[in-house]
């Protein structure tokens, strides 16, 4: 087993900030299965949350391997990315999606944040 770990200063974990990168989402980067919102952070690395309904993804399985899969393709990002708190949406059929088709979705609209944050702060 891998040394990975997911430290609790890289998850959003309040309430508070889950609202206010609802609220004031400056970056959006949309799938057809899911959405991203950010907002720029005043922290030195980057943040990321979910909110993946057992409405939208029935399976606690699928809900974890899309978890898993965010998670691992913004910890190899990260560094590649401006500081900024992410909220990753689910929609209808995320399930539906292979792996191979999960981590390239993941990290195009990744990347594609990284894209519009860096062009705004330049």
């Amino acid at each position: 087993m891998t040394d990975q770990h997911y430290p609790r200063a890289l998850r959003l974990l309040a309430a508070a900030d889950f609202k206010q990168v609802m609220d004031g989402a400056v970056y959006k980067a949309s799938q057809q299965n899911f959405l991203l919102l950010a907002t720029p952070s005043a922290r030195p690395h980057s943040r990321i949350g979910f909110i993946v309904a057992k409405k939208k993804v029935r399976l606690a399985v699928d809900r974890n391997r899309i978890k898993r899969c965010m998670r691992e393709n913004f910890r190899f990002l990260q560094a590649d990315m401006p500081p900024m708190d992410i909220v990753f949406l689910a929609r209808n059929d995320l399930a539906a999606l292979t792996n191979p088709q999960l981590h390239a979705a993941c990290r195009d609209s990744l990347k594609r944040l990284a894209r519009k944050a860096a062009k705004t702060a330049s």
